[in-house]
Formats: structure tokens, C-alpha cells, sequence
């Protein structure tokens, strides 16, 4: 996969793409991560990006034209009916809310083109130029590239061959609509507070149940909304 990040901060991204799991996925060449600055796209001497907003209010709006230049360089404007293996998408809190399903599909494509939003938002005629809007949740953040941060992260443990184990995403939280269940490690016991005997019985099948039970519950408790049509 080759995800693109069109940003006015670049630097933003320089330690979280070179750490942990998103360094492994790049290191084995199963995902390549492009920063690119926007004002590389503007025309004037001081790289403006962005103006103040018609009709007046406060604050700036990143401007539609870096954005057009930048994408059509690209080449991912056009017939998108052609390229239906590529998403261009737009963070702002205006968009669909991200969520698990939403990140298998992603992670199943061959290139993300992200577009971070900054100051007061994006020039309206930006989102006719974008595939989809993607929000993280129901709040307003300083800029996007927080929000591109997290879908990446979330993309590009499930391409293949980027976990260590291929299995590791199929019983974590939101999958199946559940909630992960309890986890316990070394030691057995610590001031008092004991792991389950089920995980140390060694029996596999009441392991299997006891986890499913225990995903239901924190479900339930925690998040019912996720039981409802269940």
C-alpha cells in the first residue's frame, strides 16, 4: 500500500512514522508512507496556503488550490471509476465516523491520498475533490494530521504481513462488535490480585468459552450500544 499525506506540517509526522509498528510495516516494504507539504504546490514567494475567509469571521482557511495542484500531480483526479482501488480522503470532523469496518476496507486498497484540514477548515470546493470525509470523533482538534495519524496507525496493522503474528487482530475489540476480553501476563499473582484460574488450567476449549463470556460482559457494561440488533 502507498499512503500519501498532504499536510502544512510535515514535521508533525517524523516521529510517529519512524516508531513501532508503522516503522516495521515501511521497514518490510509492505506500506510506503509519503509526507508531502502543501505550500510545495502554492505560487508565491511567501507559499501562502491559506486566506481569510469571504464574508468574514475569525480564523484562516486552507485554500482549494494547492489541494487541486497537489492531487492532480498525483494523478488521482479524473475518473475515479478507474481507480477504484485508491481513496482520496479529507479529515474533518464534518465526516463519517471512523470505525473498525471502515479501517478493514481502507487497509484492503493499494493507495490512501490523506488530506490534513488546518486553522478555520478547508476551502468548501476541497470536498469535491476528495472520494470521502473520515472524522475520529465528535470534537474539534487544532488540525487533521492528528486525525491521519490514527488511520494509519489503524490501516496498516491490518495489511498483511505487517504484525508479527497474522492472528493478532482477529479477538481484539471490535471485532465481531465486542469488546476485547480481560488480558493477564506474568506474575500470576501481584498484591493480592490473582489471574484467573481458567487461563492456567491448560484447557484450551474452557479458555475459548471463558474469553467469549468475559468479551460479552465488557460489552455489555461498557459499550451496550455495540449489542444492539445482536
Amino acid at each position: 500500500m502507498i499512503i500519501d499525506i498532504l499536510t502544512l506540517f510535515p514535521k508533525m509526522f517524523e516521529n510517529v512514522l519512524g516508531e513501532s509498528i508503522i516503522k516495521r510495516g515501511q521497514a518490510k516494504g509492505r506500506v510506503r508512507i509519503r509526507v508531502h507539504n502543501l505550500r510545495d504546490w502554492t505560487d508565491d514567494n511567501h507559499r501562502t496556503a491559506d486566506d481569510k475567509p469571504f464574508g468574514g469571521g475569525p480564523g484562516m482557511v486552507m485554500k482549494v488550490e494547492p489541494v487541486y495542484k497537489a492531487l492532480k500531480s498525483m494523478g488521482v483526479l479524473g475518473n475515479r471509476k478507474q481507480h477504484t482501488a485508491n481513496r482520496t480522503i479529507l479529515l474533518t470532523p464534518q465526516g463519517e465516523r471512523l470505525n473498525q469496518d471502515k479501517v478493514k476496507q481502507l487497509a484492503k486498497l493499494k493507495k490512501l491520498v490523506l488530506i490534513c484540514g488546518h486553522y478555520e477548515g478547508v476551502d468548501e470546493r476541497v470536498r469535491s475533490l476528495v472520494d470521502e470525509e473520515l472524522s475520529i470523533g465528535d470534537y474539534v482538534l487544532t488540525c487533521g494530521e492528528i486525525p491521519a495519524m490514527v488511520l494509519i496507525d489503524a490501516v496498516v496493522r491490518l495489511i498483511p504481513g505487517v504484525l508479527g503474528h497474522e492472528k493478532s487482530t482477529e479477538s481484539e475489540s471490535f471485532e465481531d462488535g465486542l469488546l476485547e476480553y480481560p488480558q493477564f501476563t506474568r506474575p500470576a499473582e501481584f498484591k493480592g490480585m490473582t489471574v484467573p484460574e481458567v487461563l492456567t488450567s491448560g484447557d484450551h476449549k474452557r479458555i475459548e468459552k471463558w474469553r467469549r463470556e468475559e468479551a460479552v460482559k465488557r460489552t455489555r457494561e461498557r459499550r451496550p450500544d455495540l449489542l444492539r440488533g445482536k
